[in-house]
């Protein structure tokens, strides 16, 4: 079917507003000392620890976000909602809210971070707490996408599964994952590219302390008034990055198929 001419119209002006910022940032890029600025001793440090602790945060939130997602997918009632409106409050909060708020649980002063201050163990300001504000942002993009796929898939491949004697474990790792497979790469892939921009939460409740915290939006923040090349540079490398990951995780996305899993 033919779509009105004003749609397409508007459809239009939406690409231009997405598309038009980014090829606006392009024609400022230092192509002359590009080489020069990633492989400064800042940029490389900065990146190098924001990869490495989006793939921790990454991880993590597949491994405490997936059962989560399937708990509030087999749940109702006003318990499961409750629980799905705090999954949701990190995703709308501001990042320098959020901060706060992990600031105020694990920081030196905190109702958790106090304690284990007195014990030696500090969060704050550590690569650690890096990890955990990416992970506090990033992991309700896995949980959300994880469950709605999960709600809109019928469990009678699993109950099949069971009453041919498949464990709960078995019937989770064999007939569960692969039916929401294209959902869980794409919460993956939202999850990695929001801990890997995360930027607020970040500076609030680790700082930015060279080579420890101060990820890469930390360097380009600082660095947009002082070396504003090497700020485009980097804000080019994040752009690349999110680039490549939407089309990887856009091929592994294929139409789910209809298909009753392998437990065997």
């Amino acid at each position: 079917m033919k779509l009105p001419g004003r749609i397409v119209t508007i459809a239009l002006i939406a690409l231009v507003l997405l598309c038009l910022p980014l090829l606006g940032l392009l024609t400022r890029v230092p192509w002359s000392r590009l080489s020069q600025v990633l492989t400064s001793d800042e940029a490389t440090q900065a990146l190098l620890l924001s990869l490495v602790t989006a793939v921790c945060a990454t991880a993590l939130a597949l491994v405490l976000g997936v059962p989560l997602a399937l708990w509030l997918a087999r749940r109702t009632g006003w318990m499961a909602a409750s629980v799905r409106t705090l999954v949701l409050v990190p995703m709308v909060l501001p990042p320098v809210v959020a901060g706060l708020a992990l600031t105020a649980t694990l920081g030196r002063r905190g109702i958790i971070g106090q304690p284990l201050h007195d014990l030696g163990l500090a969060i704050s300001f550590t690569t650690a707490a890096v990890v955990i504000a990416q992970t506090f942002v990033a992991m309700p993009f896995l949980v959300i996408s994880v469950e709605g796929a999960l709600r809109a898939t019928s469990d009678r491949y699993g109950v099949i599964a069971a009453t041919m004697g498949a464990t709960p474990m078995r019937v989770f790792w064999r007939v569960t994952l692969p039916l929401v497979r294209p959902a869980l790469i794409s919460g993956v892939a939202l999850t990695f590219a929001r801990a890997l921009g995360e930027f607020g939460a970040t500076l609030t409740f680790a700082g930015s302390l060279p080579g420890t915290t101060r990820t890469m939006p930390l360097l380009i923040y600082l660095s947009r008034e002082q070396d504003q090349d090497l700020a485009i540079t980097l804000a080019l490398v994040l752009i690349v990055v999110a680039v490549v990951i939407v089309l990887t995780s856009s091929r592994f996305m294929a139409p789910a198929q209809k298909s009753e899993g392998s437990w065997q």
